[in-house]
């Protein structure tokens, strides 16, 4: 069959090549606009053989579909998109965050845009007696008993980010503007970058599967080569990462193709050769194991906070860990728990969608389990997932963390738009891109300025909500403390919706209902349950 498409394309060719013909004719000057035709006609001809079927059906025509497709995000996040209905920040986020950024007013008009109706609506009740918060609560040391250097940390530092996953410039910025805020940056699992370095900016240096900047020539751990870098005195803590809340679970294949001898020599691997970053560590495969872990890199690097990162799964398992504390004797000095909302580079997206446990229920657990065991005041919780606002801080330390790491938000301070390009390499401000020509269009000195703006205000903000609920500390914030709009029915505290623990509770078999099958799971000895 000759077939509709190419009949109702062969009829357009003929006609246009024969009109044009003919006005260039009698009006030679025509042959120049018609001299396009038979660039569309080959293009046609390469339509009517294409794979796509839209293409294959309606040639030349059929791009307009595919240009459509090119142009939605952008064209849905200008002209469409309202301000609270964005993902995965939201109009209303961004504004707030690069107002603070620029050092300018983050007031609006007119009232609240957001349905405080709508189910999943979080806010606190203010007091009539507001309090004043004292300036040192910004900040808050870290160490436990084993712990010979604690670090007195900002209540708000900049969350794991790589350089490879983020640009030189990029990193450069952020750790300028910590070193003028005087809070930390976590160098994310890439290793510590000369770009890290540079500015003198405090360090979290995060140690993940492929012990990237401190590994053999076979991946296994090089102790000797951890030693040197984690004793230098711009790294403050080390934090062994178990998952992260991105892809929860799933290891990663840093593609030889984007290993430049830069990358290559920070990560301790070969240049151009794929580099597997493990599911799991290759060092230890138990609870104890890890507490082990622990004990070893807090000799290592001399004394310094150490703790690991995971974002919540299996609730034995976590379980289990504190079990192995109790067990070994060994403690961690903080957790960071990262919620399954959280991510900036690159994930599968089904594990970005469908794995691990929102940080809002991840965090009570994590805090009741360490109540539970006795544990709650020698160690520290780290909050990380989606951390944009001062009142994120306050409900994440509410609902069981001390203090919080933000990624995104320092991002959108060196000029992410949320382009969604970060997998890429295409990124347009070139915060993500290892691209030159794309990355130096960000300008260090006034990024870094940025960067600072937003870490200073947000902690204001943090600190006057805080003094608004007529509280004088944020150690006083508590789950009853802040409400949460459920689909039917009036709001209700967390703390109504969570359990309430007490200090050793566990240890003297008073286990909530909702905890106890896992708690009887839980074996110091394995990840796998009882």
């Amino acid at each position: 069959m000759f077939g509709y498409p190419r009949l109702i394309y062969t009829v357009f060719v003929v006609f246009t090549l024969g009109t044009g013909l003919a006005l260039a004719w009698f009006a030679p000057i025509w042959l120049f606009a018609w001299g396009v035709l038979p660039i569309l006609a080959i293009f046609g001809s390469l339509d009517l053989r294409s794979h796509h079927n839209v293409l294959r059906n309606y040639p030349i025509l059929g791009h307009i579909r595919y240009l459509l497709e090119f142009l939605r995000p952008e064209m849905r996040q200008y002209f469409f998109e309202s301000e609270t209905s964005g993902r995965p920040f939201n109009r209303e986020q961004r504004q707030i965050i690069n107002a603070r950024a620029d050092g300018g007013s983050d007031t609006s008009p007119f009232g609240t845009r957001r349905d405080i109706e709508d189910a999943g609506y979080d806010f606190v009740q203010h007091s009539m007696a507001p309090k004043d918060v004292d300036a040192r609560y910004k900040r808050i040391k870290i160490g436990g008993p084993q712990c010979s250097k604690p670090y007195n940390s900002s209540r708000l530092n900049i969350s794991a980010m790589s350089f490879g996953s983020l640009s030189a410039n990029a990193v450069l910025a952020m750790n300028k503007g910590a070193k003028l805020g005087g809070f930390a940056q976590d160098t994310g699992e890439g290793a510590i970058s000369p770009y890290h370095r540079e500015h003198g900016g405090d360090l979290i240096w995060e140690i993940a599967s492929a012990y990237f900047g401190c590994r053999h020539k076979d991946g296994s751990f090089d102790p000797k080569e951890f030693e040197d870098k984690a004793r230098t005195e711009q790294v403050k803590m080390i934090e062994i990462k178990l998952s992260q809340g991105a892809k929860p679970g799933h290891g990663g294949l840093l593609p030889g193709s984007k290993v430049n001898e830069e990358i290559a020599k920070t990560r301790d691997i070969e240049v151009g050769q794929d580099c597997l970053s493990p599911a799991s560590h290759p060092e230890f495969d138990t609870p104890v194991g890890l507490m082990q872990f622990v004990e070893r890199l807090r000799k290592l690097c001399g004394g310094k906070p150490v703790g690991f990162k995971l974002c919540l799964g299996r609730q034995y398992e976590f379980m289990a860990v504190c079990k192995a504390m109790l067990e070994t004797g060994i403690q961690p000095d903080f957790i960071t728990v990262d919620g399954a909302e959280g991510g900036t580079g690159a994930a599968p997206t089904e594990f970005e969608d469908f794995i691990g446990t929102y940080i809002n229920e991840a965090l009570p657990f994590v805090h009741n389990c360490l109540v539970g065991i006795g544990k709650r005041d020698e160690i520290r919780v780290i909050a990380s997932g989606k951390v944009a606002m001062g009142f994120d801080m306050v409900e994440k330390i509410a609902l069981g963390a001390d203090m919080c790491n933000a990624a995104r938000p320092f991002m959108f301070s060196v000029g992410c738009i949320q382009a969604l390009r970060c997998h890429t390499n295409t990124c347009p401000t070139g915060v993500t891109s290892q691209n030159p020509a794309r990355s130096r269009s960000i300008d260090v000195v006034s990024k870094a300025l940025r960067v600072r703006n937003f870490h200073d205000a947000t902690i204001k903000s943090f600190l006057d909500i805080t003094g608004a609920m007529g509280l004088d500390s944020p150690e006083l914030l508590t789950p009853e403390q802040v409400y949460h709009r459920p689909e039917h029915g009036p709001a209700n505290t967390y703390r109504a919706i969570h359990p309430v623990v007490v200090s050793r509770d566990f240890l003297e078999n008073q286990i909530p209902e909702i905890y106890a099958a896992d708690w009887a799971r839980a074996n110091p000895q394995t990840f796998s349950p009882q």
